[in-house]
């Protein structure tokens, strides 16, 4: 397998910009020729499946949900970066690009990262001409609120519906193509398997979620935008539809999936209230502009938090980062809130939370200007915990947000299998060992608006592509494949539910694969999660047939791919004898606490191969160096 990045030469500032000249193009009269698959419509998909219509492609899109409206990508609350330094506080796309790098622990390709902050003021302005109704100042600018990880305003926002908000502005740009029948949609459709001819992504394999069919499509290229595999852990912030499925088939197929250990835990979540929980609710990192992190000194204190004094008050992000205070990193805050409620300082009934605390910012500004701000956001903890945020504290702890790793892909974000591109989170390219917050928004829509309608043509440009037919061979193996996969789930008739297993393997990767790790955890999670992918084959129950539309079937699919990912990812951990962003071995810190990077043996991307399953997962390390020509590597720090 060769990984070559095909990272342009040149100055930083001038690589997108000199390989956008060298980008071969496709003729408007040749463009009506070729089609391209989108899978998954968010955020990165429906950008990219609306762009490549209005250039002229035939493009056909594919999603789980029964609207593109319905993807994981309107979770996202609290807003967007861009370097429009409206706040004159000294941002600009340089500080954009260093803050992200450093955020990620030096673990991302700088020229990607700087491509990605380059294009966050284009996000901003076709987001305004789409309607997008971002939060304004009083004279009418756009308004920006901080985020972790950066000492300046740059994050835009649209109350608490960022992410709701953005994808309608991308949902009607592909809407308008789709009724001007240059998009063909399919809803409730799974893509179940990427077909490869001739060494190209040439279609895929899908299964109707309705009619249980197994259907099969070709086209000249495909783009892959079904975000990341969060879920793997059980309980996450994640949609409980949000999967791996299609990247892992894709991973089988021969693409390379690349530092699978790196995963972010998001510090601001409603905790655990129950063992019997389908997920979990993400209380915005917004709230960290306003909101006081804190636990009581005494882990003997049980009144109730309004009633503990100033001086009986640990504001520990505030003591131990005082540059940054509440709004370092995500990776860091939840290392923090772990470190003080294993010390027994939690609060709650398990012990497993911290306080996130408004009183000082109402009695500043007023409960009506924080409601005007958080107001959403308040109700949905009112609602879910029956507490009144604005009159005590909310609770928050740590929970499984969103994933780094995926699908390893070049400067053009095409996949080591030529034809299949790969766009937002379910690639691994921009972030490094940690995202910081109101970056994910921008790398969907920075790869499907900016990115993707220029490679892929390239790609197009310059390939020989014969026309290919779903009765060619490769894909009747494909679609045999798939269905062969799911009568063997129906054939188990075992005695465990799919949600037993998936809940037995979470607590696995949480406990041994999460906040932090350790090389004899991580050796007994491989062998853990071994032995109950055996039983998973052997005693899992799934109900009813495949002809139809069956919940059942669906969940234990996507089952039987976390269990394989989840042994990579403890694999990839394993291997990464150092500590980085989220990826905290409990073996290589500083005195401190912090993680300890060993830069002259682990300054690459892991890029694992698949070569089987027996037993084991059989796979092979491929090591894409980082080379850092404009920034120096240096332990973070944000004390």
């Amino acid at each position: 397998m060769k990984l070559d990045p095909k990272t342009p030469s040149g100055p930083l500032e001038e690589k997108w910009n000199r390989h956008l000249k060298d980008i071969k193009l496709v003729s408007p009269n040749n463009k009506r020729k070729h089609k391209v698959i989108v899978v998954g419509t968010g955020l990165a998909g429906a950008s990219a499946a609306a762009s490549l219509a209005e250039l002229g492609y035939n493009v056909q899109t594919f999603c789980i949900q029964d609207s593109a409206r319905r993807a994981h990508s309107i979770a996202a609350q609290g807003g967007i970066n861009a370097a429009k330094n409206y706040q004159n506080d000294g941002d600009s796309v340089w500080r954009l690009f260093y803050d992200t790098i450093k955020g990620g622990d030096y673990r991302s390709r700088e020229s990607n990262v700087y491509r990605l902050a380059e294009n966050s003021n284009h996000i901003i302005d076709q987001a305004v001409a789409q309607g997008v109704p971002f939060g304004r100042e009083y004279g009418g600018l756009l308004d920006n609120r901080s985020f972790g990880g950066a000492q300046v305003s740059r994050t835009f926002y649209s109350r608490g519906q960022t992410g709701q908000q953005l994808l309608l502005g991308a949902y009607q740009a592909m809407m308008k193509m789709v009724h001007a029948g240059k998009i063909e949609s399919f809803t409730r459709h799974e893509m179940l398997d990427l077909v490869v001819v001739n060494g190209k992504a040439r279609g895929i394999i899908t299964r109707d979620l309705v009619s249980g069919t197994i259907n099969k499509y070709e086209a000249d290229a495909v783009v892959l935008c079904t975000g990341g595999y969060g879920n793997v852990f059980y309980l996450s912030t994640n949609a409980k539809n949000s999967n791996v499925t299609a990247a892992w088939r894709c991973h089988k197929r021969g693409a390379a999936f690349a530092n699978p250990c790196y995963v972010q835990i998001h510090p601001t979540c409603i905790p655990v209230s129950g063992d019997y929980q389908s997920k979990l609710t993400l209380m915005s990192e917004s709230l960290r502009n306003d909101g006081r992190v804190w636990v009581p000194r005494d882990k003997d204190d049980k009144r109730h938090p309004n009633e503990i004094p100033e001086e009986e008050r640990y504001y520990y992000l505030e003591e131990r980062y005082p540059s940054f205070g509440n709004l370092v990193p995500r990776d860091v805050a939840s290392r923090n809130a772990k470190m003080v409620t294993d010390e027994g300082l939690g609060v709650g009934e398990t012990g497993l939370a911290v306080y996130l605390d408004f009183r000082d910012a109402i009695n500043r500004d007023g409960e009506d200007t924080i409601r005007a701000r958080y107001g959403n956001l308040f109700d949905m903890y009112t609602n879910i915990t029956d507490e009144n945020p604005y009159k005590q504290p909310m609770r928050i702890f740590p929970a499984v947000h969103y994933t780094m790793g995926g699908l390893w892909v070049d400067y053009n974000l095409m996949s080591n299998i030529p034809g299949l591109f790969v766009a937002g989170e379910a690639n691994f390219s921009d972030h490094g060992a940690n995202r910081l917050g109101a970056s994910a928004l921008m790398q969907g829509l920075s790869d499907g608006y900016f990115i993707i309608p220029y490679t892929v043509g390239n790609y197009i440009a310059e390939e020989e592509l014969p026309k290919v037919s779903v009765d060619d061979e490769a894909f009747a193996a494909a679609a045999k494949d798939s269905q062969d996969q799911l009568d063997r789930l129906l054939s188990v008739k075992g005695n465990k539910t799919v949600i037993e297993f998936h809940r037995e393997l979470g607590k696995i990767m949480w406990d041994k694969v999460g906040i932090s790790r350790s090389k004899e955890g991580l050796e007994s999670a491989i062998e853990e999660i071994r032995a109950l992918r055996e039983d998973f084959w052997q005693n899992v129950r799934v109900p009813g047939e495949a002809s139809y539309y069956n919940k059942y079937l669906e969940f234990a699919a996507r089952v039987a791919d976390f269990f394989e990912l989840a042994e990579l990812m403890a694999i990839d951990a394993l291997d990464r004898d150092e500590s980085c962003g989220c990826h905290l071995r409990d073996e290589y810190q500083t005195e401190e606490g912090e993680a300890l990077r060993n830069d002259e043996e682990y300054s690459y991307v892991s890029a694992w191969e698949f070569l089987g399953v027996n037993g084991k997962l059989e796979t092979k390390l491929h090591k894409e160096d980082l080379n850092f020509e404009f920034v120096e590597l240096k332990q973070r720090s944000y004390k």
